[in-house]
């Protein structure tokens, strides 16, 4: 069980941690789009636009395009004029570099001073007499950051056309049909691919295609295997197609899955093929596991699988155990099914479960703890309302109680009706003390409210009155606020101290409101210290209560106050930032 003991601290959750954040990101893509009337907004844009293009003021281009759709669209209209009519470029790779060059285009505008309003002839009269090095708009365009195409620059070129070997070399690629921002990545791994003379790339096209593979499939594997275009088809990739064949696996189902996004290690996919025959998956029995769960395999080319695989084996599972978990394998991703995986070992080790007992729930329910997405360990002791030996209990018993604790299913709070009556009378005993009236509204009502033991609530409540409060104060403070008792000693401290001594309020303010003491500090002084700027400015009433600034949510204190004075969301945006990095 020593490797347990290293297992600890498990790099492989960070790991697969990250791995899933990369994979959310790159197969992801966000479509913003506005509801309404349409027709509104492109006239409040219209006027935005009128009073940015002021002919009587000078401004500078990125900024006005900043602010504008139709000055961006003008100013991609001009250079894209100047990339075809002026450098004589294809018309659709002038239109590439002009709309798909986001960085270029901003550093580009920000040289452009904008004259008499005239967006076009002011870019236009700039590129006449500052020609552009078009390689950097041609880079961007195929998908490349300029950190990544710095050191692919030209030195002694400045014109895409003086290249005629690249462009020769593109237009192959862009006619067979890759995707023109895919072939950024062709070029970062492959590049001298590009240096090909007539019709070799084509041949390296159509020599992967006579493998039986279709256009459309060759596309997607050129475009994540760059670097098959180099020479023959790669060894590990033939025996691959050889492999995908012998398990009953057509050429059609790797065009549905493959993604050109990713990139493609053959060699560590075959290895992969390679190890779960090991575990005794082969044959049309690996091939339907396969088929029904495409991303074992294919999912960064399979090292996701693989991680999982020495994860099982390093808590004692045994082959049949391995081979078991891919053939009842539910209908999820294997990433997120690794990463509940390794996220319930980390549970069962924070619950200080022993070591011997964390490796045979491993080792027996792995299909269980992977299909779980278990809420944190703090969140659920709260709501289980019992302790960390009882939770260990618990799941020694019964490990599939772990399907009660998942995201987003509610958990009920535990009964022990012993521990119950024993705590509900040490609370009322501590209210009759302050003046309650025992079976009254108020008393059920602190009862409900109050989170922790008598002597606990005591010493709160001691805290308050050495702060400076009367203890009738404090009591009815309780009355209208009781949650302020369920905060710690030194957060009642910390947050009556600030108020007090940082705000200059006094603690009749306090007794008046309360429920302030329940919000966190940052957000009383945010808004406290706003208002009081607000007030000196003359834009608010100069008595609105406090329970009203504070009570309220922050869009609704932004609206009624803050967007009152021109400068207001500035001084909010910069008072805030502040308050939040000093604390």
């Amino acid at each position: 069980m020593n490797v347990l003991h290293r297992l600890r601290n498990p790099s492989l959750l960070k790991f697969l941690s990250l791995s899933r954040a990369e994979n959310n990101l790159n197969s992801s893509n966000s479509h913003l789009s506005l509801n309404g009337p349409g027709h509104i907004f492109r006239i409040l844009r219209f006027c935005r636009t009128e009073r940015a293009v002021n002919p009587k003021t000078g401004s500078n281009l990125s900024e006005l395009a900043k602010k504008s759709r139709v000055v961006r669209r003008e100013a991609q209209a001009a250079l894209l004029e100047y990339l075809h009519s002026t450098r004589s470029l294809q018309f659709m790779d002038a239109e590439n570099m002009s709309k798909n060059t986001p960085e270029f285009f901003d550093r580009l505008l920000t040289k452009v001073d904008i004259d008499d309003g005239d967006v076009s002839r002011s870019l236009t009269r700039f590129l006449r007499y500052h020609p552009i090095n078009e390689f950097e708009p041609f880079f961007e365009s195929i998908g490349l950051e300029p950190s990544q195409y710095a050191s692919f620059l030209p030195r002694n070129l400045m014109f895409l056309n003086d290249d005629q070997l690249l462009l020769r070399n593109y237009y192959v690629l862009c006619n067979y049909g890759v995707p023109r921002n895919r072939i950024g990545r062709i070029y970062k791994e492959a590049n001298e691919v590009f240096r090909y003379d007539y019709g070799i790339m084509q041949e390296k096209l159509l020599s992967l295609q006579s493998l039986g593979l279709k256009q459309s499939l060759v596309v997607k594997i050129v475009a994540s295997s760059p670097y098959l275009l180099r020479g023959d088809a790669n060894k590990e990739f033939l025996e691959f197609l050889e492999k995908l064949k012998s398990i009953g696996i057509d050429y059609d189902w790797l065009e549905e899955n493959i993604s050109e996004r990713d990139s493609c290690n053959w060699k560590c996919v075959l290895e992969l093929i390679s190890l779960l025959g090991e575990m005794g998956l082969k044959g049309e029995i690996l091939g339907e596991v396969i088929k029904q769960h495409p991303d074992l395999l294919l999912e960064c080319s399979g090292r996701i699988t693989f991680c999982l695989v020495g994860f099982l084996l390093k808590f004692g599972s045994t082959h049949n155990i391995v081979q078991s978990v891919f053939l009842q394998f539910p209908r999820m991703s294997v990433v997120k099914f690794t990463y509940n995986l390794c996220h319930c070992y980390k549970f069962l080790d924070e619950i200080k479960m022993p070591v011997k007992e964390i490796g045979r729930i491993c080792r027996l329910y792995p299909l269980l703890l992977g299909s779980c997405e278990l809420k944190k360990v703090t969140s659920l002791l709260g709501i289980l309302n019992c302790g960390m030996n009882r939770l260990c209990q618990m799941i020694k018993e019964d490990p599939y109680v772990l399907k009660k604790w998942v995201l987003g299913v509610r958990v009920d709070r535990l009964q022990d009706p012993n521990r119950i009556l024993n705590v509900r009378m040490m609370k009322i005993k501590f209210l009759i003390s302050l003046g309650f009236v025992e079976d009254s509204k108020e008393m059920e009502r602190a009862l409900k409210v109050f989170r922790g033991k008598g002597e606990e609530l005591q010493e709160r409540f001691d805290c308050l009155v050495k702060l400076g409060l009367s203890r009738e104060e404090v009591v009815e403070m309780l009355k209208v606020a009781p949650q302020i008792l369920n905060q710690s000693k030194d957060v009642i401290e910390t947050k009556i101290g600030c108020f007090v001594r940082d705000l200059g309020y006094s603690l009749s303010d306090l007794v008046t409101h309360p429920a302030l003491v329940s919000y966190t500090s940052e957000r009383v002084k945010l808004r406290l210290l706003t208002y009081k700027w607000l007030k000196d400015e003359r834009v608010v009433h100069p008595k609105l209560t406090l329970s009203t600034l504070l009570s309220c949510s922050e869009e609704i204190f932004l609206r009624s106050w803050v967007n009152s004075h021109p400068k207001g969301p500035e001084f909010w945006e910069r008072l805030k930032k502040q308050i939040y990095s000093a604390e």
